[in-house]
């Protein structure tokens, strides 16, 4: 996981620091602006209990394998109130295994569970200093950035572990239809663990940009570019240009994503790559139809569209079989996820199923289908109980797999 480092101690320190004049107490200015901000400092706790239940069919003739996951994800956040406009946020996260037969992906991992990639530690998820105005907001540190639907940068918080960049960001609102959004990142915290066979940590040097146009109160557009040049990682490097359109007509909502991606920095491939994703949805009394067409392109197999910083458990199916989408050693033929999905609510329980059907971009190998099915409620106000089931039935491509999640989630 991300364990406190050089960095994160010395703004530790710093917020020690700047915390001081905190204890002088008279009738000053200043000191009535400081307790002011202590008043209005924000302390959180959280908890997110999750059973996780994995069936897959063996390989090749192999036997099946399995992976049954009890874990707890607890949570503290500290929130500082603004001091002429300056304010310090933290956030540290536990998890802890009740339950551990499942692979974690850590090297000290012998067995041969299924994977199930919520590791156990301790990290400071959140450390920034930040800078608030009406019109200006400058946040500098580790802090959660997500932009649109997370296609493109997210904070994979299905995971117990989240994702958390370290770097710079400036969002302006020029005016009330016009909105800017760029940071400098120099590191992306992952959901791995820091003894992993999957890099806990990313770095190099990631320019992510996004410009939302707010056209009336039914249509907005947004303009994206993400420039990703890796240090070591060189095969995911890329330069990414897309644009997002979303818009209400009535009774039918549209969403609406196109991008192209080449190769960047020292990545060895040259390539060129198409992004597209068209949604439709409409409500036919209680219930909302939604269908659509997601397309990560392939340069003729030899390297697919990717997004590595996406929450990838939102597309492509719940059970996370195309997460190699894009990578030299993975789908590099890309995929075509056609989906339906079906969204009511029932007795204050909300439903929802979804069917997805995969095929390759390059060469429309068949990969599969899969069925996804969602039940969520809250109850006493700060408790939420979720249900999800995953089934993927594998064609040409993988292994037929089934998974369950039991989760609840509580906050003060």
């Amino acid at each position: 996981m991300k364990f406190i480092k050089t960095k994160l101690l010395l703004a530790i320190m710093t917020s020690a620091i700047i915390s001081a004049p905190f204890a002088i107490a008279d009738d000053t200015s200043f000191n009535s602006e400081i307790k002011k901000a202590i008043a209005d400092s924000k302390v959180g706790i959280s908890f997110r209990a999750r059973y996780e239940g994995v069936d897959e069919d063996g390989i090749n003739g192999a036997s099946d394998i399995e992976a049954t996951a009890l874990t707890i994800k607890s949570r503290l956040t500290l929130q500082t109130g603004d001091y002429k406009h300056w304010s310090i946020g933290l956030e540290v996260d536990n998890v802890t295994a009740v339950i551990d037969n499942y692979n974690d992906l850590t090297n000290s991992y012998n067995g041969s569970d299924s994977i199930v990639i919520d590791p156990e530690g301790t990290d400071v998820n959140q450390a920034f200093l930040q800078f608030n105005t009406q019109k200006v907001k400058l946040t500098a540190g580790r802090q959660r950035i997500l932009h649109n639907n997370q296609r493109f940068i997210g904070g994979v918080d299905w995971r117990q572990n989240e994702q958390t960049y370290d770097g710079y960001r400036i969002q302006y609102a020029v005016n009330d239809t016009v909105s800017l959004d760029y940071s400098f990142v120099h590191n992306a915290n992952r959901i791995f663990e820091e003894n992993s066979k999957k890099s806990n940590n990313l770095s190099g040097a990631f320019h992510f940009a996004n410009a939302g146009y707010k056209i009336n109160k039914a249509h907005t557009l947004s303009a994206f570019a993400y420039v990703l040049d890796f240090n070591k990682a060189h095969a995911m490097s890329s330069n990414t240009y897309g644009l997002l359109y979303q818009g209400n007509f009535g009774a039918i909502k549209v969403n609406l994503s196109a991008a192209t991606q080449s190769d960047a920095g020292d990545n060895p491939l040259s390539y060129d790559a198409s992004y597209y994703n068209a949604e439709i949805a409409t409500e036919l009394g209680k219930i909302t139809l939604l269908g659509g067409l997601e397309v990560l392109g392939s340069d003729k197999g030899k390297a697919a569209f990717s997004t590595p910083f996406a929450t990838l458990h939102k597309f492509q199916g719940f059970a996370d079989k195309f997460l190699g989408t894009g990578s030299s050693t993975g789908m590099a033929n890309g995929v075509e996820d056609t989906y339906i999905t079906v969204k009511t609510t029932l007795n204050d329980v909300k439903l929802a199923a979804t069917f997805h059907d995969l095929v390759s971009n390059e060469g429309h190998i068949d990969c599969g289908t899969e069925v996804d099915l969602i039940a969520a409620y809250s109850f006493k106000k700060d408790y939420d109980l979720l249900i999800k089931f995953a089934s993927y039935s594998a064609n040409e491509l993988s292994n037929d797999t089934h998974k369950l999640w039991i989760q609840v989630a509580t906050k003060f």
